[in-house]
């Protein structure tokens, strides 16, 4: 298993008139936070791509628990329960600055040669560095 933690403002243009974060702006927090948890392996997506691979979205599951306001730190729980293959499935956890749970989601990844546009395994290096978490 593979946990990583984010922190993450939320700013005045996430929200809605309330000053609730807009539904749809969960998505930019998880991404952000899979980026981070690329970097904490000393990995990009650009350096993926650069390999030849890309990694679309390919499902994305939402559970909302109360909303995240604006100005709040949110800390963003990233969790890899399973040693990824061709799909790579993210666990995200979402507290707000008091520790309450707000937000609960996952989204599956797939992992994309490129060139022939079809699903691949993980670039070697990639496995090469989240590996020792599985054994």
């Amino acid at each position: 298993m593979f946990v990583h933690e984010t922190t993450i403002r939320v700013r005045y243009a996430d929200t809605d008139q309330m000053g609730y974060m807009y539904y749809g702006n969960y998505a930019a927090f998880f991404e952000v936070a899979r980026t981070e948890m690329l970097r904490s392996l000393g990995m990009t997506y650009r350096s993926m791509e650069q390999d030849g691979v890309m990694m679309p979205v390919l499902e994305l599951k939402s559970k909302y628990f109360k909303p995240a306001r604006y100005d709040e730190n949110i800390l963003i729980k990233v969790t890899i329960l399973d040693k990824p293959g061709v799909r790579i499935v993210f666990h995200y956890d979402l507290f707000n600055e008091n520790g309450d749970q707000i937000h609960k989601a996952e989204t599956t990844l797939v992992f994309v040669d490129i060139e022939k546009n079809k699903p691949c395994m993980p670039p070697q290096n990639f496995l090469d560095k989240i590996s020792p978490f599985f054994d």
